[in-house]
């Protein structure tokens, strides 16, 4: 009667013991197998800055500097990552009401700018951070620049931003990750920073500056929560870099091998007797440019044929320079600087999404760079009698950067896509000058002074064309 509550307070029976238990999970990442563990066989639990110890940063960034002096490739994709960024350098625009104040800051900061050479300072910062993994500079005075504000960036390498001391101890509250100094909201306070670069065959010391945080200059890609140092940004592509050269050199030791061996392989086809002659082991056999020869009887003559290159080799380059291109962002035709393989369309789509990654590497220079430049600019400038407008407060001065624009792949569809963009009010002037590095006010007060002489010359000025069928009409007749 009662059989079902006995049933159901009697319990499972207990498993039998097997001998072991083994963990199944549900990631095939984390399954303990040997094929994994050999895999990963390097992975850590580092912290950030554990990650990145000196002696690491200094290995990767040495590898680094050896590819970039050595690989074409490597030299040529950094240098072309500067350039593209950074360009003739960015252009100040301050956002005042006042036209008269406006120029005046921006001719004075413009003129600062041209004597210490900034936009040329800025690609350098530029190639270190890709390459060294972090652009560092100094807000210095310099007594010999021609201009009012004696301001000047100074870049350094990064193998001078260190802590010589190992007995160095940091205020109470504070800590320190090698040659920077923090508070403990994690803001940088002091830099360490040695006087002679540690590589100088020369002279060199342990002697180093403790620099207020607020006069360096520290740009660097930040890829983990609490990470203090850089390193290369180019540090997955380094054994790839490895092994283009390697396989270059391959290639071509095989091709030179063949071609200069002056050596012909002889085959005998006779009967093996005693009348007929067989050469000597590792005897000679003369042969003269341009000649045939005669051959021992019951001889066949073959020559060695080159297996290098193969027909995979451009393919294989090709391969492997995509994938160096992904760790810095970039495609394909920017790496290998080769559209030949692209159409329009392809080619227009992947210089998009370069172009986004400029833009926001552009954003964060702007961040670490350009605005503590100019907030030391404007502090000095602000002391010099007759510099600045009077009346403009430089506390909260707004105001924007504006970067070289981009070539235009098609000038005829990027002018029929402003015209239409601008009719139906989806854009503005300013938004497209901006994009081509260009302040739209000045645009606009220059072409109207262009009109203005040419109606005083009796020219007719074009009139802006509302209709874009004439654009249709043209890019036609050039497709034609």
């Amino acid at each position: 009667m009662f059989a079902w509550l006995k049933r159901l307070f009697r319990g499972k029976p207990a498993a039998k013991k097997t001998g072991g238990f083994r963990l199944r999970s549900r990631y095939d990442a984390a399954e303990d197998r040997e094929d994994n563990r050999r895999h990963w066989l390097n992975a850590d639990n580092l912290s950030a800055d554990g990650a990145n110890s000196p002696s690491v940063r200094k290995t990767l960034r040495e590898r680094a500097r050896y590819e970039f002096a050595n690989n074409s490739y490597c030299n040529g994709i950094l240098t072309s990552l500067a350039n593209d960024l950074v360009g003739v350098g960015p252009t100040l625009q301050v956002q005042i009401d006042d036209a008269n104040a406006r120029r005046q800051i921006e001719t004075a900061f413009w003129e600062w700018a041209e004597a210490v050479r900034l936009a040329e300072k800025l690609r350098t910062l530029k190639l270190a951070k890709t390459r060294d993994g972090e652009g560092l500079a100094l807000l210095v005075t310099n007594d010999a620049l021609p201009t009012s504000v004696k301001l000047d960036v100074q870049p350094f390498e990064t193998d001078r931003l260190t802590t010589p001391d190992p007995l160095f101890k940091p205020p109470d509250g504070f800590y320190w990750v090698d040659g920077i100094v923090f508070d403990s909201a994690g803001n940088p306070v002091e830099y360490h920073i040695l006087r002679v670069h540690p590589g100088d065959a020369f002279f060199f010391t342990n002697d180093y500056d403790r620099v207020p945080a607020r006069s360096v200059l520290h740009w660097y890609r930040v890829d983990r929560p609490g990470q203090s140092r850089g390193i290369p940004e180019i540090t997955p592509a380094l054994p790839l870099f490895a092994q283009l050269r390697r396989y270059t050199l391959a290639v071509l030791s095989a091709a030179e091998a063949v071609a200069e061996m002056g050596a012909i392989l002889l085959e005998s086809t006779a009967n093996p007797d005693d009348e007929t002659e067989e050469p000597e082991p590792f005897d000679k056999l003369e042969l003269e440019r341009g000649m045939m020869t005669t051959l021992p009887a019951g001889m066949k003559a073959s020559q060695m044929r080159p297996e290098q290159p193969a027909t995979t080799y451009g393919d294989f380059k090709n391969h492997l320079l995509r994938e160096i291109g992904r760790c810095l962002g970039t495609t394909f035709n920017v790496v290998s600087g080769d559209s030949s393989s692209y159409n329009y369309s392809s080619a227009r789509l992947d210089h998009l999404l370069y172009r986004s990654l400029l833009n926001v590497e552009r954003d964060h220079c702007r961040c670490r760079v350009l605005e503590p430049i100019f907030r030391a600019w404007l502090d000095e400038a602000a002391n010099i009698p007759g510099l600045l407008p009077r009346g403009v407060s430089i506390g909260n001065l707004p105001h924007s950067w504006y970067w070289p624009g981009f070539a235009t792949i098609d000038p005829i569809k990027e002018a029929k896509g402003n015209t239409e963009a601008l009719a139906n009010h989806t854009t503005t002037l300013a938004e497209l000058l901006a994009a081509e590095g260009l302040d739209w006010e000045e645009v606009l007060e220059q072409r109207a002074r262009e009109i203005q002489r040419m109606r005083e010359l009796g020219l007719t000025p074009a009139e802006p064309i509302s209709d874009t069928s004439a654009l249709d009409t043209e890019e036609a007749n050039r497709a034609g």
